[in-house]
């Protein structure tokens, strides 16, 4: 007997738990551990069946889960594979890309960057610099929480100071509030492809998410209202403007009937509106249509650079947002004071929206490049967005496309990572910006199109 299933007969017959789902546990922790890696072939359903002593109906189940998780592939005549993850292999420089994290493209623009250099200056050297190193109340100060209702109206008409809060980046709000409006075993509902970090921290936390199907509108609105119904969820949350990773933005009666919904059934909305800033034309926010249930929340980011961690979040009052800064308070102590100085100056002196004009403008030039390279691919792309959700058709698999690519030097997420239902559609998320310029994204989108057009065996990838 192969020496990873002695390992798994100890633990099966340690264990409690229903051996279907142990069996997917256990395929899960042999590939992070290196005892199963990706392609190997793993026994029939007949041979593991009877090699465990467990009736084939078990066994099916447990291939069956561990399909839903992403874990392994069935061919037809071949058997059942391990799906692993990509090789983690070194992207090369020249035409290699970074395509994996959603990173805003970075201008080269020397007035630009100029600019960007003054703007964060003036806000260190403004005032008792000491103070910026000492604790604060969390939220930010009353003066910047002002800058930032100002600025969170163009997009939030009536954001006031009084139930605003300046947080240390989106994750760590959507951290705290899920904690806040569900146990460990409940649910919320999410979109069936969505923001991966909202799977993680619902995984670290034990609350389970509710997939609601999405059509060209958004998440189904009938789908929220049967599970509101049903099994009572927590919150719903959403990505409203140019979703991660699909690029939708949920239309007007969309946004009416998901909130309609959460009025009747008192649920909390979380809308993570982390993409915002970039469309010059946007919709009405759900916290709007439903501003007693609902928690807005806004960042830089996304449109600005990951290393700016600072987010802007609106509760439904006053009270809601004290609650809120006690949980945020009691996981990340506060925001950065001189990150908040720093974000408020370039608010204020409208190096904040020098910058946006300048990510847009970027952005812009690269989806017309994606539409060159891509075009008649069927893919999902919005102007002023620097990600784009490709296809990837029959001639491939889509994690042996992302391998492949791997190793090629460009980096795009198979849409496993964003599925909540655990049916994956054949397509991968590309992010068009980072720190590589605009001739390493060309380069990078003609490499995709070749692979499109002149798919490899798909064993191509093994090394």
């Amino acid at each position: 007997m192969p020496r990873n299933l002695q390992h798994w007969l100890k633990q099966l017959a340690d264990s409690s738990k229903p051996a279907y789902l142990l069996i997917a546990d256990l395929i899960a922790e042999d590939v992070r551990t290196g005892r199963l890696v990706a392609r190997d072939r793993l026994p029939t359903l007949r041979e593991l069946s009877a090699e465990l002593g467990l009736n084939y109906t078990t066994v099916a189940r447990a291939y069956a889960e561990a399909r839903k998780r992403g874990l392994i592939d069935a061919r037809a005549g071949m058997g059942s594979f391990v799906r692993g993850s990509a090789p983690s292999l070194p992207l090369r420089g020249g035409s290699g890309a970074e395509m994996t994290m959603n990173l805003p493209p970075e201008p080269q623009d020397a007035t630009l960057l100029a600019r960007l250099h003054e703007s964060a200056a003036v806000a260190l050297n403004s005032g008792d610099y000491y103070e910026l190193l000492r604790y604060q109340d969390f939220g930010g100060t009353p003066d910047e929480r002002e800058v930032a209702a100002e600025w969170l109206r163009r997009y939030l008409p009536d954001a006031s100071a009084d139930r605003l809060l300046i947080c240390p980046g989106i994750h760590s709000v959507l951290t705290a509030l899920v904690s806040q409006l569900a146990r460990p075993g409940e649910l919320i509902c999410v979109e069936s492809l969505t923001y991966p970090g909202i799977k993680a921290i619902a995984a670290q936390l034990g609350v389970k998410l509710h997939a609601l199907p999405l059509d060209d509108d958004g998440p189904s609105a009938g789908a929220f209202e049967d599970a509101c119904k049903h099994l009572q969820p927590k919150a719903l949350y959403c990505n409203p403007t140019l979703l991660n990773p699909t690029t939708l933005t949920i239309s007007r009666a969309r946004r009416e009937a998901l909130a309609d919904v959460a009025l009747r059934y008192s649920v909390p909305i979380i809308e993570d509106d982390a993409y915002v800033m970039l469309p010059r034309q946007i919709g009405k926010p759900l916290a709007q249509l439903a501003p007693e249930l609902t928690y807005y929340i806004s960042g830089f980011s996304k449109c600005f650079g990951a290393g700016l961690r600072a987010a802007y979040v609106s509760a439904p009052n006053a009270r809601l947002a004290q609650r809120l800064a006690g949980a945020l308070r009691a996981t990340t102590v506060m925001a950065s004071p001189i990150t908040n100085a720093i974000v408020t100056q370039a608010v204020r002196d409208g190096t904040a929206d020098a910058m946006l004009d300048a990510v847009r403008d970027e952005s812009i030039a690269r989806q017309s490049l994606a539409a060159r390279h891509l075009a008649g691919r069927g893919f999902e792309a919005q102007p002023e967005g620097f990600h784009l959700w490709l296809p990837v058709g029959e001639s491939w698999s889509v994690v042996e496309f992302a391998s492949w690519l791997r190793t090629q030097g460009i980096g795009v997420v198979a849409a496993a990572a964003f599925s909540t239902d655990g049916d994956p559609p054949a397509a991968v998320r590309v992010c068009l910006g980072g720190p590589g310029t605009r001739l390493e994204c060309d380069a990078a989108l003609r490499l995709i199109a070749d692979t499109l057009d002149h798919p490899r065996h798909p064993h191509a990838t093994v090394m």
